[in-house]
């Protein structure tokens, strides 16, 4: 007597906007029926406890229905962070039989869909349920770069798809390829009309239409500036937004960034004569504004003028899907800032800074048109193919010859702020030191003495 395995799919986010991305994928038909689809929402701030989890945000009622129920990532592994937390290898058996009884899994077919599966808590899930399947998908800009980790090839080897929006047409996510897995776009039309059904929600937002929308990151809390240059990164906004004749500006600040930042940026904004509406910070509840909306509500709500921002995502969003304009500030300071060179961040910095005009150039702002497909394939291609070659060549040593072509013949003033002179000396890649001494880093014998002369160095400092 035969009997059917039951076939359960978990999909795993962290954000209402990867809520939205499965929504708009099970919406295309991008997944084959199955008999359970459950949401496992992690809540990966850094005190998840002061923070609102993603069922608790305006608009995820209207996105729960594409789920057959909802559970919770951060309430099954308490106390722990979801983060930081990773099962003990001798423990994986265990944990799979605990998951399977409290989610009522049973002798189901798992199937995985996650996101950032290099880290936790995507990579623990992929531990835990070692035979199923993996789909993974991207809701920003990562997805273009580099895997930032060696992944375990128990679990690489499962992924079968990388699901992405096409934030910038014509260029091809490098993530996941040492695997084979095959990046495959989502529907813009399905993106926009899970947006539409965001914007519709019973939410009120400032009555100002047409205004500069500045969108703000918080990114002194990731280590990546100090406070006080992430403050002057605002007022900059500020200072841009009203050189270029926005007297109406609204600003989105990150939902845990200090409140004083705002009454800078109001104080800034009152001074030349402009302005400044603040979204209020909170859960966003019906009858309020709140911070914790996505940009892409703003967007249709608001219909801004201008979008301005360092490297969100969003940017992208506002230019691709919605043809609003847009212009960047910050990214050469976060250019010059990472570290290390393999930080993650610097493909969607690097990206910004190469798509779009700078704030303080103010014809660049005004004459500026979404790239085509052909002049990014042709332009951008190459330079994310040579970042993430410098970035992880140990995972992508194929990359080596375009990246040592694209330096040889497009290293020069613009383009030498994506690349760091010491990490192209480690790499012995061209550009790493002048022409008449490109010799020396391709030399074995002064490439020894130089290995002997740091171990002199590091047994004088002991």
């Amino acid at each position: 007597m035969s009997t059917t395995v039951r076939t359960t799919r978990l999909f795993v986010a962290s954000t209402l906007y990867g809520v939205a991305t499965l929504a708009a994928a099970v919406d295309a038909g991008r997944f084959e029926a199955a008999d359970r689809s459950l949401l496992l929402l992690c809540n990966n701030a850094s005190v998840p406890e002061t923070s609102p989890s993603v069922d608790e945000m305006p608009g995820f009622e209207a996105l729960r229905g594409r789920f057959d129920g909802v559970l919770s990532w951060n309430e099954t592994i308490a106390p722990f962070h979801p983060g930081a937390w990773a099962p003990r290898a001798d423990d994986v058996p265990l944990w799979e039989r605990h998951l399977r009884l409290e989610w009522e899994l049973g002798d189901d077919r798992v199937e995985l869909v996650v996101e950032s599966i290099q880290v936790s808590p995507a990579s623990s899930i992929c531990q835990i349920f070692a035979a199923a399947p993996i789909d993974v998908y991207a809701d920003g800009l990562m997805s273009y770069g580099p895997t930032r980790n060696k992944i375990d090839p128990l679990i690489g080897t499962r992924v079968r798809r990388l699901l992405h929006p096409d934030l910038v047409p014509g260029l091809k996510p490098l993530l996941l390829t040492e695997f084979g897995v095959e990046p495959e776009t989502l529907s813009t039309d399905h993106l926009l009309k899970v947006f539409a059904e965001l914007a519709d929600m019973p939410v009120t937002v400032p009555p100002v239409e047409g205004p500069a929308l500045l969108l703000g990151q918080y990114l002194s809390a990731l280590g990546l500036i100090e406070v006080a240059e992430e403050e002057e990164l605002h007022l900059r906004m500020i200072r841009g937004s009203v050189a270029l004749g926005h007297t109406r500006l609204v600003f989105k600040p990150h939902p845990t960034a200090p409140a004083h930042w705002s009454h800078a940026m109001a104080a800034e904004a009152s001074a030349l004569g402009a302005e400044l509406t603040v979204l209020a910070r909170g859960s966003g509840d019906a009858g309020t504004s709140g911070a914790s909306l996505l940009a892409e509500v703003l967007y249709q709500r608001m219909r801004p003028a201008l979008v301005v921002g360092c490297f969100s995502t969003a940017l992208l969003t506002a230019s691709a899907f919605y043809g609003l304009p847009v212009a960047r500030t910050g990214t050469e300071l976060l250019l010059d800032r990472l570290a290390p060179y393999q930080n993650s961040n610097r493909v969607p910095v690097t990206l910004v800074d190469a798509l779009l005009p700078d704030l303080g150039d103010a014809q660049a702002v005004r004459g500026w048109s979404p790239p085509s497909a052909e002049q990014v394939a042709e332009d951008v291609h190459p330079l994310l193919t040579a970042v993430g070659f410098a970035m992880q060549p140990q995972i992508y040593p194929d990359l080596r010859p375009a990246a040592e072509s694209y330096l040889a013949q497009h290293l020069h003033d613009r383009t030498r702020r994506y690349f760091k002179r010491r990490r192209l000396t480690t790499l012995a890649l061209p550009g790493a030191v002048p022409a008449q001494l490109g010799f020396i880093p391709r030399s074995p014998a002064l490439r020894k003495v130089a290995r002997r002369a740091r171990a002199l160095k590091r047994a004088v400092l002991r």
